[in-house]
């Protein structure tokens, strides 16, 4: 590993031990064995949590970052084109219809409604990797599963089921257990391994396509690498932590002055750096002095609009 992911690992290391011991009452060390009856509180709670801002923020990163490689577009973030919408739409629908019951019935029909996302992206968009035609799909897309994903609330057979329907949709970790560890660790991991396997082709790409079919690289074959590791890997986040944007935006960028500008060169810095980022929000948001935890997802939105708006004006610059 390069220098820049072994720095970032250090620093997961340190943000896990900080989500471990930071809440509204604090963990000491001393309190971290066996013998100790506070260490209830790190096995059963704070424990399964962190793994999964380690598990959630690398998945997101690295699949930011193989989006960004494969439409050479370094505004790409799954959330963008609709892949995070889609996946609410699914875990909605799970909510609505009282199938959430089951453990892995939430993140089925997760990963179904990112599946289907973007597979009619890939349909809408072809394979040109255009810009504007990647874009407006997306927008379109984002358009329809939002407005689904609000015909189910107003629908919503009980107040009880449209209030949880919200909440769950501002995207947190809260009351996280290992069961929910156990449902999609598994599929975030084989997410994260299609992904990272693509960094080749996704290195051929950046000379053109014609180029990368000339070495070997199969288009149709990096597509649905992309496209099942993206539903994979997002689909399992949403339907564990609820709809987390802008993290697939923001890492990339943060990482690829240090690790180097080729997509194979950042697909594992930003899975570090996501789980690095997400795993230190949590822990703040745990720790801030309101009445009730900030919403993890509202959190990142505010942090991920403020940053895409200074893109857009770095870029636009950049055009003049």
């Amino acid at each position: 590993m390069s220098r820049a992911c072994w720095l970032l690992a250090l620093g997961v290391l340190l943000a896990a031990m900080l989500s471990i011991a930071a809440g509204k009452v604090w963990v000491p060390l001393a309190a971290w064995t066996a013998a100790d009856p506070r260490s209830i509180i790190i096995v059963e709670l704070r424990l399964p949590r962190t793994v999964l801002a380690l598990a959630v923020g690398g998945a997101l990163g690295m699949a930011g970052a193989a989006m960004q490689g494969y439409l050479r577009n370094p505004l790409a973030d799954p959330g963008l084109f609709g892949v995070s919408s889609g996946a609410a739409l699914g875990a909605v629908l799970s909510l609505y219809f009282a199938y959430a019951a089951q453990a892995w019935l939430l993140p089925g029909f997760a990963l179904t409604g990112a599946a289907v996302t973007m597979a009619a992206l890939a349909l809408i968009a072809g394979r040109s990797g255009s810009l504007i035609l990647f874009t407006l799909a997306g927008m379109i897309l984002t358009n329809i599963t939002g407005s689904l994903t609000a015909l189910a609330i107003s629908l919503a057979p009980t107040p009880f089921v449209a209030s949880e329907i919200v909440t769950w949709l501002m995207g947190a970790l809260t009351d996280r257990s290992w069961n929910d560890v156990e449902v999609v660790l598994p599929l975030i991991a084989i997410g994260m391994i299609i992904l990272s396997r693509t960094g080749g082709a996704l290195d051929a790409l950046t000379l053109g396509e014609q180029a990368a079919r000339s070495i070997g690289v199969n288009p149709r074959r990096l597509q649905l690498a992309i496209i099942t590791g993206t539903a994979l890997t997002v689909g399992a986040s949403v339907a564990a932590a609820g709809v987390i944007g802008f993290v697939g935006l923001i890492v990339p960028h943060l990482v690829r002055p240090f690790a180097g500008h080729r997509p194979s060169a950042t697909l594992l810095p930003a899975a570090l750096g996501g789980a690095l980022l997400l795993t230190v929000a949590d822990s703040l948001v745990r720790i801030a002095p309101t009445v009730s935890e900030l919403r993890l997802g509202i959190a990142m939105s505010m942090l991920g609009g403020p940053f895409f708006l200074y893109l857009l004006i770095a870029m636009r610059r950049r055009l003049a």
